[in-house]
């Protein structure tokens, strides 16, 4: 055994090991050494982006599954922990226009790096499972489904309205508008309509909703809300405001019904106006022959589309000189365009009750709009100039103003209301989601070919599922124009599957959703070719656990549970969710730096190439780039990712001070679902407490290996060896609830006394001695090898353990021994004359008489007392005696 603790060279023999072995293979239906089938357990992390290099925050994420894996393993399950990547996507994209090389060479040299990263890491993966979204073999199974549930009619096809980049040519996700501007090229942003496909997750809203209210436990409280949030389930009345405008034609438009969803029907009577989308068919009538309107209108395109682009952006509206009528009294309503007014949701369009909604409150003010009071609340008084939330209401309000309604408290009027407007055959009640049918285009190259041929005689026609994969060129290179699809002939040009005549493949491609919607359930059946599951999925799904970024909480976990309960019902797996249990870990931060670019768009800095500049307490106040001596904004403490360039690359920090000091910080610097911010301080004392670890198993390595024996008698134990015993099993008590409730950061604190205890007790050199040496030894080993598996599976071999006790692999997971928990002595804190003065250790049951001449015969006592006789003893039993002299 080497005298001092080398990283490098321990963990390249423990992971040669694990190779030469493939240790970390999974198979189905393992048995335990007695014959007896293992119970499985199948944990998994997100799957990453492959974005070149890890950082902290994935180290973090994925050594929270890899304790979890290590120690169920070695406490008998059968353990599956995978690993695969979200290959598809637009940051490829950006790099091939950057360096000039094809997405799918920058995505493949990744993901070589990062796996490389992961196994020094000494992770414990079934690389034998692993997937990759840009291969055929698994986004042919996204095509193969996706025609299925065309020929169902969950996926169907569109006009959506999109967020359109005019200089980078091409179609943002909602996260990608920044300020209105286009997050890579800073031009504003515009809204088009163009064709899509969606996917009808809202047939599925109701059984979504409920499970994730009631059948999801594992689930953290937080999560289950936001889901609960976004699925925003709304019990209204749907009506409409009839009219008689037409369209040039002299059509009706929509049938002469502008129709409305409120959760507040009981103050219809309090209607002032009616606003509509920019896109609404009302709106484009006016427009035509009103150019400021269409101006607007024109305006309204620009920015994001969704409901907080429209929460935070300021309201704004013009007249479009049409009315409508009010639905219960025939009274005109004038109906505006309103830059608020989304047109995906709901029928485009609301009702302006100014009197008892906030938004419309302003509005009104705003543009001088009538202001109806139609509830009311005893004892308050209405003041029109001035909101006040009594006005919205609906718990202690009733109907006013409101004619034969008046009155009626909010319950009461709605179904009055509801009524009145069901016999008019102008409306009924109806329940209503926030959630809208997933649109999976994307107008991008990068991602899985949606597998429609467009033909001129038969328009879209699906694919045959017997030419499917639809494969994706992965030669091009995008330029920023668009989507190269669509100047490839190779990819574009073939025949219609219905009429053979010439026809043209569709060249969107699917939201990356889509790729991470079902992965793992890839990795329980790796290696098929056939079909998109087998009976394997049967043994491992539901996931066990679930271990990922909160900002995740919604739509990939939504879409997951959608994507399964499709595949449920067309009889692919047999589980209605997915994932049993789920931990949201908390991010690691970093400093992050920024500046715009001339074009308006944001430029991360890393960290280490900028200079702080502090104030006279130390703290930040701003930042210079070190190359060019300019400014750059200093943002702050923020989560580390490529994107900020401000992740912390574990790879140097391996090189100098091996994977197992990184481990061993990222777990214990904070709860696994806290945020922690990076600190190299923190890095180096872990560092010395592995150090510590090597040097007390070489110091007493003789005595280690003379005490392997296994034995269940400790009576002829000295006082010492039986305090350590005591206080090591008492710290193993401990960690297992912590291990159980994945409080791992308490968990190295356990290991960290259990060190502590070992150094400071006085081991004899005794046979009996060195047994609870080797036992307490081992137990700290065993308890601290998920944590730091490389120096934990090294020293157990050199003690010699493995050939008595099994590889560090499979080792037993330690047992707490109840007897050793019993002291034989208690220690009381000794007091003389109220003050602290040292400790008295006593028999465990010692009678109060032997308390108090143990006390008055310590030398504290004579010290202190300059031997004097005490005047009284106080004994409180179990804790002190306080010498009164």
């Amino acid at each position: 055994m080497q005298e001092r603790y080398n990283p490098s060279e321990v963990e390249q023999l423990a992971q040669q090991n694990w190779t030469d072995r493939d240790a970390y293979r999974a198979v189905e239906n393992a048995t335990a050494p007695d014959g007896s089938l293992k119970p499985k357990f199948y944990a998994c992390s997100m799957l990453p982006y492959p974005s070149g290099k890890l950082h902290m925050g994935h180290v973090r994420n994925y050594t929270i599954n890899d304790m979890m894996a290590r120690q169920l393993r070695m406490r008998g399950f059968n353990v599956l922990m995978p690993m695969g990547w979200d290959a598809f996507g637009m940051p490829a994209e950006n790099a091939a226009i950057k360096s000039q090389v094809p997405p799918a060479k920058w995505t493949y040299d990744n993901i070589a790096y990062m796996k490389k990263q992961m196994q020094a890491m000494g992770l414990a993966i079934d690389w034998s499972r692993e997937m990759c979204a840009c291969d055929p073999e698994y986004y042919k199974w996204n095509q193969w489904l996706f025609l299925k549930m065309l020929e169902k009619g969950i996926a169907y096809r569109k006009t959506q309205t999109v967020n359109w980049d005019p200089v980078d040519q091409t179609v943002l996700a909602n996260e990608q508008v920044i300020e209105g501007r286009g997050w890579r090229s800073g031009a504003l942003v515009e809204k088009r309509e163009i064709p899509g496909y969606y996917l009808r997750i809202t047939d599925y809203a109701e059984e979504l909703l409920e499970t994730v209210k009631t059948g999801l436990p594992g689930w953290p409280e937080r999560v289950r809300l936001m889901q609960e949030n976004w699925i925003g389930k709304s019990q209204g009345v749907r009506f409409a405001f009839p009219h008689e405008i037409r369209d040039e034609q002299g059509q009706l438009i929509q049938d002469g019904r502008l129709y409305v969803f409120t959760t507040r029907v009981d103050t219809i009577m309090g209607v002032t106006f009616c606003a509509v989308a920019p896109e609404h068919p009302l709106a484009a009538l006016a427009a035509r022959h009103n150019p400021e309107l269409a101006a607007f209108i024109e305006e309204c395109k620009k920015g994001g589309t969704t409901e907080a682009d429209m929460a935070t952006r300021e309201k704004e509206g013009l007249p479009t000189g049409l009315s409508v009528k009010h639905p219960l009294t025939g009274a005109d309503v004038p109906v505006w365009v309103g830059n608020y007014v989304l047109m995906s949701y709901g029928d485009g369009a609301v009702m302006g009750v100014p009197a008892h909604d906030e938004r419309d409150f302003a509005f009104a003010l705003k543009y001088q709009l009538p202001i109806q009071q139609v509830i009311g609340v005893e004892g308050k008084e209405y003041d029109a100039t001035q909101w006040q939330d009594w006005y919205g209401d609906k718990q202690q309000g009733q109907t006013i103003n409101s004619g034969k309604y008046d009155g009626l408290a909010h319950v009461a009027a709605v179904d009055a209301i509801a009524a009145d407007l069901n016999a008019k055959e102008l409306g009924e009640k109806q329940t209503t989601y926030r959630l809208r049918d997933w649109g999976i285009s994307r107008q991008r190259y990068w991602g899985t070919p949606i597998p429609i041929i467009h033909c001129d005689d038969c328009g879209p026609v699906p694919v045959p599922e017997k030419d499917l994969p639809v494969v994706l060129p992965e030669e091009l290179i995008p330029d920023g124009s668009g989507n190269p699809l669509n100047k490839h002939e190779a990819f574009l040009k073939c025949a219609c599957p219905s009429c053979g005549k010439p026809a043209r493949r569709e060249t969107d491609t699917m939201d990356t959703f889509v790729d991470s919607s079902w992965y793992f359930l890839r990795y329980t059946t790796p290696n098929l070719h056939d079909s998109m599951t087998d009976p394997r999925s049967d043994y491992w799904m539901p996931m066990d656990q679930y271990i990922g970024g909160i900002e995740h909480a919604v739509l990939h976990l939504l879409y997951a549970r959608f994507w399964t309960k499709v595949m449920r019902d067309m009889g692919l797996v047999k589980i209605d969710e997915p994932f049993t249990r789920l931990l949201c870990q908390g991010m690691v931060l970093n400093h992050s730096y920024t500046r715009r670019t001339p074009q308006g768009g944001i430029e991360y800095f890393w960290p280490e190439t900028v200079e702080n500049i502090y104030d006279e307490k130390g703290a930040i106040i701003g930042a210079r780039l070190k190359s060019d001596g300019q400014p750059v904004q200093y943002n702050g403490i923020g989560t580390m990712s490529k994107s900020k360039n401000n992740g912390v690359d574990p790879q140097s920090l391996i090189d100098t001070m091996g994977a197992d000091t990184a481990r061993l910080f990222i777990m214990f610097a904070s709860p696994p679902e806290q945020t922690l911010e990076w600190s190299d301080s923190g890095v180096d004392g872990a560092n010395r407490f592995l150090r510590r670890l090597w040097a007390f198993c070489y110091n007493r390595a003789d005595a280690l290996r003379a005490g392997n024996a296994q034995t269940t008698d400790w009576s002829d134990l000295d006082a010492a060896a039986k305090r350590a015993r005591l206080e090591i099993h008492s710290l193993l008590k401990q960690a297992n609830y912590d291990y159980e409730r994945i409080q791992y950061n308490t968990v190295v604190s356990a290991c960290m006394k259990m060190l502590n205890t070992l150094e400071q007790t006085q081991w004899e050199d005794t046979p009996a001695a060195q047994r609870a040496l080797a036992e307490t030894t081992s137990i700290l080993l065993r308890v601290l090898y998920p944590v730091v598996p490389h120096i934990t599976w090294q020293l157990w071999r050199e003690l010699g353990w493995a050939d008595g006790q099994g590889d560090m692999l499979d080792a037993q997971w330690p047992v707490v021994d109840e007897q050793a928990l019993i002291a034989d002595e208690v220690e009381l804190m000794l007091q003389v004359n109220g003050k602290l003065r040292g400790s008295l250790v006593v028999p465990q049951g010692a009678e109060k008489a032997a308390i108090e001449q143990a006390a008055a015969e310590h030398a504290a006592v004579l010290k202190y007392l300059e031997g004097r006789p005490a005047k009284r003893i106080i004994v409180v039993p179990g804790k002190l005696v306080n010498v009164v002299g």
